[in-house]
């Protein structure tokens, strides 16, 4: 299977950028992980969301879209699981 791209949108950016330089550090490796396997063992399909998976990574979520037919990895949000799902 062919890797898939992984893009940030400009909020996803915003809020990687506002991490901690150890958190974006285990959000990039996570995010490299996602880019070899879009659907890891852990992640988890969000209800009431058609399309969004999560991922974790320790207290830090990772939310994203998945596009099979283009080999692509939205990731919409990034940040601490007390404020992600707001």
């Amino acid at each position: 299977m062919a890797a898939s791209r992984v893009v940030l949108t400009p909020a996803a950016e915003r809020q990687f950028a506002r991490l901690s330089l150890q958190a974006r550090e285990m959000i990039a490796a996570a995010l490299v992980a996602l880019a070899r396997n879009p659907r890891p063992p852990a992640c988890v399909k969000l209800a009431g969301a058609e399309d969004l998976w999560r991922i974790r990574v320790r207290q830090y979520r990772i939310i994203y879209q998945l596009l099979d037919d283009e080999l692509l990895v939205v990731v919409v949000n990034i940040g601490d699981r007390n404020e992600v799902y707001r």
